[in-house]
């Protein structure tokens, strides 16, 4: 009966857990994240092009680039959470370039859950009870 009792409450929790489960979409501001200490000290010197922002014309590109950071939220507010997992992504997106010969990111626009989010000015993180996440898409380019 004891054994019974146990299994039956375990399926409680798993089965509820979905349920409870959180998923917000919050949006964050590039520029002031990107004036931060962190910000500096985290990312490379590759220059960033938000959603339409105008760059020069590229001698070379690659389109659709993209990458899938997660954090853990534990100790953190959301936007704390959401601003690391959002410096990890364009570092990624910096270091590809770089790898590749290429020397700028452009067309930068928040992916999370395959949902396009264009913005100069914010991005999209998905928050969750222990883990935040940030997903772009980008073009990496070679400029003169």
């Amino acid at each position: 009966m004891n054994k019974v009792l146990i299994a039956c409450v375990t399926s409680c929790i798993f089965l509820a857990s979905p349920a409870i489960a959180r998923d917000d979409r919050l949006k964050f501001s590039i520029p002031e994240l990107l004036k931060t200490d962190k910000a500096k000290s985290a990312l490379h010197d590759v220059p960033l092009y938000f959603a339409d922002q105008s760059y020069p014309k590229p001698q070379s590109k690659q389109a659709g680039i993209t990458t899938n950071k997660k954090t853990s939220g534990f100790a953190k507010s959301d936007q704390e959470a959401c601003e690391w997992a959002f410096l990890s992504a364009i570092k990624a997106l910096q270091e590809r370039a770089q790898r590749d010969g290429m020397n700028a990111v452009v067309n930068i626009t928040s992916n999370y859950k395959n949902i396009g989010f264009s913005s100069k000015t914010e991005f999209e993180c998905g928050a969750g009870n222990i883990m935040a996440g940030v997903a772009l898409k980008a073009d990496i380019v070679k400029l003169p």
